[in-house]
């Protein structure tokens, strides 16, 4: 059988490193990846010596595998030579035995002098998801000028946690009139769109004129996109044309949005953007 229900009961043992490590892989990325530690940084590696690299405390994902350094760990780094350059990089080693037995470990591989620019060691051939026996993954490179090692170079990428990457992504609530007879749009008004973005709400209400007498009232209604999972109260959104009082206005949980406070026949709504925090607590869907 071909077909494996991976997370569901077999009655005896039968998820594989392998199998969660494609399954990690298919939702971060095939390569290698840095993740936060719990201070919200991404840690590097520093040089305590000429020849003692210091890797810290740190979380990696390498092709699939999670990994961790859980105490701080020292690699030793090979002497420079007077007028000579060169770049050491600093791996993660990674073995299968043939009991498909995995281990990894720090490791490094050296680069080779040169009197010119120094250049990157090569990276034995292997991977991970394709079951080499030996795979070699560097985290960071040495560059080392005459007897001195200069500032490791982080080479795994950072990946952010997912709440800062859902941050980043532009969400929006499309609206629209409860009724174009009873509140008349202006043609050079907005676009009756929230836009939720890196933790803020941008409110883009449209002007009307009112041609009924109405207390709160949903004016403007859902159409499509993302609804909030609490009351927003929006704050002063519009003033009303010969009079010298706002409108306060609330994005209700099924995406509506209530004008506060009534508007008599005639009367102008003059609607401005404005810009407003999430509150805590709020989340879109």
């Amino acid at each position: 059988m071909t077909m494996n229900l991976i997370t569901g009961k077999a009655g005896a043992p039968h998820i594989t490193s392998s199998d969660q490590g494609a399954m990690q892989a298919g939702l971060v990325g095939n390569g290698n990846y840095l993740l936060q530690v719990s201070d919200g940084k991404f840690p590097a590696v520093t040089m305590q010596s000429a020849n003692k690299a210091l890797v810290p405390v740190l979380n990696l994902v390498i092709e699939g595998r999670y990994a961790r350094v859980t105490a701080a760990e020292t690699v030793t780094i090979e002497s420079g030579v007077t007028g000579r350059n060169r770049n050491d990089l600093i791996c993660v080693k990674y073995t299968r035995d043939s009991n498909n037995i995995e281990t990894i470990a720090l490791a490094v591989l050296k680069g080779t002098a040169t009197s010119g620019t120094a250049a990157d060691p090569t990276v034995p051939s292997g991977s991970i998801l394709n079951n080499s026996g030996t795979v070699w993954i560097p985290i960071a490179r040495i560059p080392i000028s005459g007897i001195t090692a200069g500032t490791p170079v982080m080479l795994v990428k950072q990946l952010p946690p997912m709440s800062q990457l859902w941050d980043s992504v532009t969400q929006t609530c499309q609206l629209q009139w409860q009724s174009t007879g009873s509140f008349v749009g202006s043609p050079y008004g907005g676009g009756n769109i929230f836009t939720v973005k890196n933790g803020l709400i941008f409110v883009d209400l449209a002007s009307f004129q009112s041609t009924v007498n109405v207390g709160n009232f949903q004016v403007w209604q859902y159409k499509s996109g993302i609804k909030p999972s609490k009351t927003v109260g929006l704050g002063c959104i519009a003033n009303v044309s010969g009079h010298s009082y706002g409108k306060q206005a609330n994005w209700n949980t099924d995406g509506s949005v209530t004008l506060i406070g009534g508007v008599s026949t005639g009367d102008i709504i003059q609607c401005f953007q404005k810009v407003i925090p999430v509150p805590d607590g709020v989340i879109f869907s």
